[in-house]
């Protein structure tokens, strides 16, 4: 099916306005040259030997080398940088907070404090091992130029390649009193104004850029990519201009195959009143979302506000495991970007007053959705082998405990759509409770001109090269987050739990060799990378097998697996909607001694569903009990639940885990020693997820 056309003028004049009035406002004239920064005041700058705990205010360069600095805490940073007029050059200095042994969640502290000044300039830095690489509060005119903040902190992840787990959500809803910091960050600006963020680079670490509070910033030519959470995050930030930066594999939340829930990763995140920015020119791909823009929660409370007036042109939004772009409650325009292979193209709920023109969208789910949207113009799109191109609907009810339907006319109406062209669409159009939509075939003869944002001086091309990896295939997320493709790694070729488990040797092109193997046999003993081989582990309850690589270069790299069966059996119960049944131990105990509704046997308690958490018991309000035996092998050994709702553990006739509350899932561990233990386990889950896993685990080498 075709439709072919555009706007009519009216709809051309608005476009024009909404692209120009957001490009002026976010290009900020700074005193930096790209080149030299910002003018230095007469006389070289002086070299110095860093220590921990220096304050520097006057420019200066480093003795080269690398400097082994902790930082115990965000309040003790290894170095403070105060002043007016100053450049600040590590080159040849690499920074380093942890041991090259300790795991990346025990990072802390910050290397950089900028704390307040004027015209500063940071440039060459390579910092590794903190909590937060480069930290700088209440500063005008800002440059941070060339710095590398790669392999910083991050969370250990517990989603599985079969089955997520829900403690690996993120939450950026709220940074009032900068509770971002929390999660790390490569760099992380507060109330930083007229600055220059170019050529920074952060790989392999959870946070790449994250600016709150700040206005009139200028961040391009970054590569923030291969993070476990959000590329470029923005927080009540405005009146910026974001243009040739790579955003790319900023995921969490995702197994090939298996499920696709993103966790609230982003490549560009924007909440809370972000507007006025424009954003051109980047690659935004293989990310949790593309682009995650939520109007923020004080727009929710009163219906006010919103991240609006942003433009976003000749982006790619391709790959992401949810929404290529999701934007909610908040008006904003889009054109020219390309949107591939998502869930959703565009996630658009109560949008309004928004453009979404002249955008390539393929192979999407849907490829627009849009619930309770108002006044929004769909032109001259194509839609390219789509489940389905336009969704627009409203539900028949709302959130009760959301202010802004209290606030705001939330009908789903009013819509031209004209101009968009679809090929290969299952369903071009999927529109219910929806009034005053307008759809136009034919073209006008004159087809309006859309002037594009320049580009920067010397802008990269962002973009991933043609016959570059591209698909979500080649999205990979182990405990640490996204695998980055430049080293070679194991991964299973489909459920981590099959016997024997066959792994897929991937990274840059080559042989491999076995260096050593433990607890199993192998299929071959070298090979090529791409390739395949099988482990089989050795006979016995247990499995516990590692197996270790070599390749051509010397570089090991290998894949474990570490799993303890326990033989449980396991009873369920409806707890009903009494409310002290959980609270009252007679009461409860009363419950168990009931006929229980389902019966089940298993080496695993490991549940996770929005529904019943098993064959016939309820959805909501349901209990467990599960008695088990187990041989827990020789070493150190942990006990380790996550929970949501309450949970507690007996060990051998002894409570061990006791967190009997209603919460969100969360991570519980007790020590467990070898030999034969007996286990009991109580559970409950009242509203919403059920999420419940036992498991026995090694004990972390510090």
């Amino acid at each position: 099916m075709a439709r072919n056309g555009v706007a009519p003028a009216v709809l051309v004049r608005t476009v024009l306005a909404l692209i120009a009035a957001p490009l002026s406002a976010g290009l900020v004239p700074l005193a930096t040259s790209r080149t030299s920064g910002h003018q230095q005041t007469p006389g070289a700058p002086s070299r110095v030997t860093l220590t921990a705990g220096m304050v520097i205010d006057r420019s200066v360069t480093f003795e080269p080398g690398t400097y082994r600095l902790a930082s115990a805490s965000l309040d003790t940073p290894v170095l403070t940088i105060r002043g007016r007029d100053l450049v600040i050059d590590f080159e040849g200095v690499e920074l380093v907070g942890s041991s090259g042994e300790a795991a990346p969640d025990t990072f802390a502290g910050v290397a950089l404090l900028v704390d307040g000044g004027e015209r500063i300039t940071i440039r060459n830095a390579r910092i590794r091992g903190y909590k937060v690489g480069i930290l700088a509060r209440g500063v005008t005119r800002l440059s941070l130029f060339d710095n590398d903040v790669s392999d910083n902190w991050k969370q250990r992840l517990l989603s599985r390649v079969e089955k997520e787990s829900l403690v690996d959500w993120m939450s950026y809803h709220d940074n009032e009193q900068d509770q971002w910091l929390r999660y790390g960050a490569g760099i992380y600006l507060a109330g930083v104004h007229h600055a220059e963020i170019r050529g920074n680079r952060a790989r392999r670490g959870q946070n790449g850029l994250m600016v709150t509070r700040s206005s009139d910033l200028r961040i391009w030519n970054n590569d923030f990519s291969f993070l476990s959470s959000v590329g470029l995050g923005l927080y009540r930030t405005t009146g910026s201009t974001i243009m040739h930066n790579r955003l790319d594999w900023c995921v969490r939340g995702y197994s090939h195959g298996f499920y696709n829930r993103g966790q609230d990763s982003a490549g560009l995140l924007m909440y809370e009143q972000s507007s006025r920015n424009v954003v051109a020119y980047n690659s935004v791909t293989h990310s949790g979302d593309g682009l995650f823009l939520w109007a923020g929660q004080s727009t929710m409370d009163t219906g006010r506000g919103g991240s609006n007036d942003n433009l976003f042109y000749g982006n790619d939004f391709s790959h992401a495991p949810t929404n290529g772009i999701e934007a909610t409650f908040s008006r904003n325009t889009f054109v020219g970007n390309r949107i591939e292979e998502n869930w959703h193209g565009v996630w658009g709920g109560y949008s309004y007053d928004s453009v979404i023109a002249g955008n390539t969208f393929i192979g999407n789910d849907e490829a627009i959705a849009i619930e309770h949207g108002q006044d929004n113009r769909i032109v001259g799109n194509t839609f390219d082998g789509d489940e389905t191109g336009i969704r627009l609907w409203a539900n028949p009810q709302q959130d009760p405990d959301w202010g802004y339907p209290k606030h705001r006319d939330t009908r789903s109406r009013d819509y031209l759509i004209a101009g968009n062209t679809f090929t290969g669409v299952g369903t071009p159009f999927a529109i219910t409770a929806t009034t005053g939509v307008r759809i136009e075939d034919q073209a006008p003869q004159a087809r309006p001109r859309v002037t594009p944002p320049a580009p920067m001086p010397d802008g990269i091309d962002a973009m991933i090269p043609a016959g570059g990896r591209r698909g979500r295939q080649f999205i990979i997320v182990d405990e640490w987050g996204p695998y980055d493709w430049t080293t070679p790694k194991l991964w299973p070729v489909a459920r981590a739990e099959e016997t024997p488990l066959r792994l897929r040797v991937l990274g840059p092109a080559g042989r491999w060799r076995l260096d050593r193997v433990r607890g199993a046999t192998v299929s071959a003993r070298e090979g090529d990378i791409p390739g395949e081989m099988t482990v089989t582990p050795a006979e016995g309850s247990t499995i516990d097998f590692e197996v270790v690589l070599r390749n051509a270069e010397g570089r090991r790299f290998g894949y474990e697996r570490f799993f303890v069966p326990i033989d449980w059996r396991v009873s369920f119960f409806d707890v009903g909607h009494a409310p002290d049944t959980l609270s009252n131990a007679e009461r409860f105990k009363a419950l168990l001694a009931s006929a229980p509704l389902a019966r089940a046997t298993t080496d695993r308690l490991d549940y996770l569903s929005s529904r019943a958490i098993a064959d016939g018991v309820p959805a909501n309000h349901v209990a467990l009990v599960a008695e088990g035996d187990v041989l827990v092998p020789e070493g150190q050994h942990d006990l380790r639940t996550i929970s949501d709702d309450g949970v507690r553990v007996w060990v051998d006739g002894v409570l061990a885990i006791d967190n009997w509350s209603t919460h969100e899932s969360a991570i519980d561990t007790a020590s467990i020693s070898s030999g034969r233990r007996r286990l009991r386990v109580e559970y409950y889950e009242r509203t919403g997820f059920a999420e419940l896993r036992v498991e026995i685990v090694k004990r972390p080498v510090l």
